[in-house]
């Protein structure tokens, strides 16, 4: 891979650096922070891809809804759940969503050498972490779409400690949920800031609502019909019946999804995480099992802060905080 390996350890070398759950170490660039190898990544990926106008791109901040997205989307995309062989085919019983949608900078370009992507078919569907700023300039330049998902801060952290801890040995245990919220309140964890990540695409989807939808992780769950035919639509790929709806909703069910043979065994090559970590409650509010009150108004007040007068609200409970400090 690109950089030479020399040139890999230099850039690390200038970089500030942290760690979150103790012993994944982080690197700062450009205000974000990143696994090295993610890191190395986005440097090749930054050079080398080249977006095509009817590309579909995913963008998320971890643990917000992005394995549920990929499966929607490829499945709006797909729309006989099979290209070849019967058309029928239920793909995502064969596969995890992640190995027909792979994230760019942790999949596709942690190759050595670096895929060839020319010869895909298109519309090509793909998905990243990396911050808008952090995108290569054929994807912001082109005509191709983004589409953006993001969470309630306080069960995006509980999700990431969930997820997280799978990689922790039983004599480890858990990792201290205290260690984490402080580490998620400072921006240290993966491709976090959390805000800062959520912001870049929130200012740029105001600018250019033909270029980026965004999402919100509750008001899929809340509206699965009406936010899957906006979705549709966005991606150029419009439903005609109510039934086909129904159908793309049912296939991409979280508890479905959760229960598919598939996605309870085996491991997700890429990360070395059971498929089984990437489908866990699903549910909105969880977080009010883990977050002690005071971490809950300490995260909504950091929220009322980070998002003052952006015209962005992702947290209901966290309003009457808002109106406190605009007081």
């Amino acid at each position: 891979m690109d950089p030479s390996n020399s040139t890999k350890l230099l850039l690390l070398d200038q970089l500030p650096r942290g760690s979150f759950f103790e012993n994944l170490d982080l690197y700062q660039r450009d205000g974000f922070w990143y696994r090295p190898l993610h890191l190395e990544a986005s440097i090749v990926l930054h050079s080398l891809f080249e977006a095509r106008d009817d590309d579909v791109i995913l963008a998320s901040a971890m643990k917000t809804g992005s394995t549920w997205l990929k499966a929607l989307c490829f499945c709006i995309m797909q729309r006989q759940f099979g290209t070849v062989g019967n058309k029928d085919e239920d793909l995502l019983a064969i596969h995890h969503p992640a190995f027909y949608v792979q994230t760019l900078e942790i999949q596709v370009y942690t190759a050595n050498p670096p895929p060839d992507l020319s010869a895909m078919e298109s519309p090509r569907l793909f998905h990243t972490h990396l911050p808008y700023s952090a995108l290569p300039e054929s994807i912001k330049n082109s005509e191709c779409k983004i589409v953006y998902i993001t969470r309630n801060p306080k069960d995006t952290l509980v999700s990431m400690w969930h997820f997280f801890n799978k990689l922790r040995t039983p004599e480890q245990g858990q990792y201290p949920i205290e260690k984490a919220f402080e580490s998620f309140c400072n921006g240290v964890c993966h491709f976090g800031p959390f805000f800062d990540h959520v912001l870049e695409y929130w200012n740029e989807s105001l600018k250019m609502p033909q270029k980026i939808l965004f999402l919100k992780y509750e008001e899929l769950q809340r509206n699965p019909k009406e936010e899957v035919k906006k979705l549709a639509s966005f991606i150029g790929k419009p439903f005609a019946e109510e039934e086909e709806v129904e159908e793309v909703i049912r296939k991409c069910s979280l508890e479905r999804l959760k229960n598919l043979e598939v996605n309870k065994n085996g491991v997700d090559p890429w990360v070395g995480m059971p498929n089984s970590a990437f489908f866990r409650a699903g549910v909105v509010g969880d977080w009010k099992n883990i977050l002690t009150p005071e971490m809950s108004e300490r995260l909504d007040q950091i929220t009322c802060m980070k998002l003052q007068g952006s015209g962005l609200d992702l947290v209901d409970d966290a309003l009457e905080h808002c109106v406190a400090l605009s007081n």
